[in-house]
């Protein structure tokens, strides 16, 4: 996955694990007991999400269609949802706390 803030790329060692079809969209990381360190998962089309049946907390980055990070929810739990985020297209879950240790933030483009 890559950054681009101010232009300046910065590579993050992360490996995102595109969920394109429906089964993979509606499934997501539900009933799955961790996210690996440097693993994600990016849901598309998505521009809201819900955390029903997950068994921890994640960080979510959405996208619009070129990539612009609009939203950060980091550190959402189990149980919650996020409520649609307009214009998103993509939703990035990670592992809790990564946007943060990589200083990823809204406004920033990511590739992935």
């Amino acid at each position: 996955m890559e950054v681009l803030h101010q232009n300046t790329t910065k590579k993050l060692p992360i490996e995102i694990e595109k969920y394109n079809t429906f089964f993979k969209r509606f499934r997501g990381l539900m009933l799955k007991k961790s996210l690996q360190v440097e693993k994600g998962i990016a849901i598309t089309p998505c521009n809201s999400i819900h955390m029903f049946f997950m068994r921890f907390p994640i960080d979510v980055l959405f996208l619009d269609k070129r990539g612009k990070v609009l939203k950060i929810v980091p550190h959402l739990k189990p149980w919650r949802i996020v409520p649609p985020i307009k214009n998103a297209h993509t939703a990035i879950e990670l592992p809790q706390g990564t946007a943060e240790r990589f200083g990823v933030y809204e406004g920033n483009y990511v590739y992935y």
